[in-house]
This record gives C-alpha cells, sequence and structure tokens, in this order.
C-alpha cells in the first residue's frame, strides 16, 4: 500500500480553522505507528502550469500566486498556498499513476480540492486535485474515468469542472441539505448526485453509497477516483450524519470488491478521529486484497 504525503503541507494553519494541519500529521502518524498494513511513503510531484490548465484558467493561477485578500470567509490566503495546492494536486496525479499498475494509494495532503472551481477558490479549496488528475489522464491516456466522491459535502468544483466532459464521470454521495448548497439533482449528461438528509440512519447511508457505486459500474469505468472525504462521521464538527468507522472500513472494502483500479485523494474530515477513521478505510480495502 502505497501512501503519498509531504510535511511541507502542515506549515500553513489558521486558529480555530477546522482544516488544520493536525489532519495529516496525527494521521500520518497514527499510520506509521501500525504494524497490520504495510506502507510505502512516497512524496508528490510539482505539477506544471500546462497540467492544472486542464481544470483552472490562467487568471485563477496567477490569483493564487499573488493573492490580495482571503477568497472567501473559510479559504484564506495563505502565504505559499499556491505551492500547497499544487502539490495537493501532484499527489493526485501520482496517486493515479500508482492505481494504473494496480497498486493500492492514498495521497494524504492538504489543502482538499474538490470544491475549487475553474475560476474560484472556496470551501478550503484553492485547485481541483481530483478534477485535474482526471482530466489529464482522459486526454492524455484515452481512460474512462468515474470519480466517487464520498465527501459529506458536494463536490461542486469536480462536477463544474468534469461536466458533459468525454471519458469522464461523477457520482457523489453528500449531505443536503448542507454547504455548499449544490448537487441537488443530476447535472449535465455525466454526472450524477445522490443526496441525502441531515442525520439519515446508518444503513440507509450504506445502502446510498452502495447504489451509487453500482451505478458508477455501470457506467464501466477503467479507473475509479475516489474523493475520500471522512465528514459523514458522526462526531465530524461540521455536518451533521450518522457513519461510525467500521463504515468506512466497509466503504474501502466495496470498493476493493469491484475490481476496478482506483486510487484515493483525501478531502474532508474534521473530527480529531480523523486517523481512526482512515485507517479503518485503508484497512476495508487491504481485507479484499
Amino acid at each position: 500500500m502505497d501512501v503519498i504525503t509531504d510535511e511541507r503541507c502542515l506549515a500553513y494553519h489558521l486558529p480555530g480553522h477546522p482544516e488544520r494541519p493536525s489532519r495529516v500529521k496525527d494521521t500520518v502518524a497514527a499510520l506509521r505507528s501500525q504494524d497490520e498494513l504495510e506502507i510505502e511513503w512516497l512524496k508528490p510531484g510539482q505539477p506544471a502550469d500546462e497540467v492544472l490548465l486542464r481544470g483552472h484558467s490562467r487568471a485563477h493561477l496567477q490569483a493564487l500566486r499573488s493573492p490580495d485578500r482571503d477568497f472567501d470567509g473559510d479559504t484564506p490566503a495563505y502565504p505559499a498556498i499556491d505551492t500547497h495546492a499544487r502539490r495537493a494536486v501532484g499527489g493526485a496525479l501520482d496517486a493515479l499513476a500508482l492505481a494504473l499498475e494496480n497498486r493500492t494509494v492514498l495521497s494524504l495532503l492538504r489543502p482538499p480540492g474538490h470544491h475549487a472551481t475553474r475560476n474560484r477558490a472556496m470551501g478550503f479549496c484553492y485547485l481541483s486535485s481530483i478534477g485535474i488528475s482526471v482530466l489529464d489522464a482522459a486526454a492524455r491516456l484515452g481512460r474512462r474515468i468515474a470519480v466517487f466522491d464520498f465527501d459529506v459535502h458536494h463536490g461542486n468544483g469536480t462536477e463544474a469542472l468534469l461536466q458533459d466532459q468525454e471519458q469522464v464521470a461523477f457520482f457523489s454521495v453528500h449531505q443536503h441539505p448542507c454547504y455548499p448548497g449544490s448537487g441537488v439533482t443530476n447535472v449535465g449528461s455525466n454526472c450524477f448526485n445522490f443526496p441525502v438528509p441531515p442525520r439519515t440512519p446508518r444503513d440507509e447511508y450504506l445502502g446510498v453509497l452502495r447504489r451509487a457505486l453500482q451505478s458508477l459500474v455501470r457506467w464501466k469505468p477503467d479507473l475509479i477516483a475516489v474523493s475520500a472525504g471522512f465528514d459523514a462521521y458522526a462526531r465530524d464538527p461540521i455536518a451533521q450524519e450518522t457513519l461510525e468507522a467500521e463504515d468506512f472500513f466497509a466503504l474501502g472494502a466495496v470498493l476493493q470488491a469491484q475490481g476496478i483500479p482506483f486510487y484515493s485523494v483525501l478531502e474532508g474530515g474534521y473530527s480529531d478521529d480523523l486517523p481512526e477513521l482512515v485507517l479503518a478505510y485503508l484497512r476495508g480495502i487491504q481485507s479484499r486484497k
């Protein structure tokens, strides 16, 4: 099992902000201290502008390089945030390449990416790591790639980048109503949304996740890109859902059981229990290998 991370992603923070360095720092520590999973630790590459332009405008890249104000109330203009966001994109690109070799891989970096649109940083996200990696692979390799987004918040940025693009599809299970307020219905020809209400019982939520994954499999992708958000957890501070650690184990096992190569990229998950949830998910994947 491969985990892509880099301690430099811990360098920025804002006191009280839920997207904090300990999300990655504590998860890395938990993964290093366990002895059940054999992990190879890798560093991400840094993508060139021409790759980032698969998903974003030149104006947006310039705004990230030299921001003169916060992007919104949730998305501060941290020093060197463009470098951190590019590194997260590099992790997703590297994870995709490893998945094509049938390796199990998680990109464990920050910031997350699935809310970033072509021209806007929002919702803690600056560049669309999953979206860029999928569009780049579809263009270069001609593969059919599906995104499975189980973050509790709708991946509006990924959806916007992928809508009606050939060779790609987007499947999202998320709470509604909840930030960012989108994802109520399907969009375009290739974006499929599975909204669930707050406090959905665990068994019902897992049923929706399985139904979404079944729809994805019927689309017959060559590869699955997983936006792995762990904020549908019952004790996450910024959502109102009901999943427990064992449900993320089950989700990892179900993904692995499909027999389709996939790679996972960390999105949300803001409870102190995030390391336990990530470890459960990876154990679930490993249980079916």
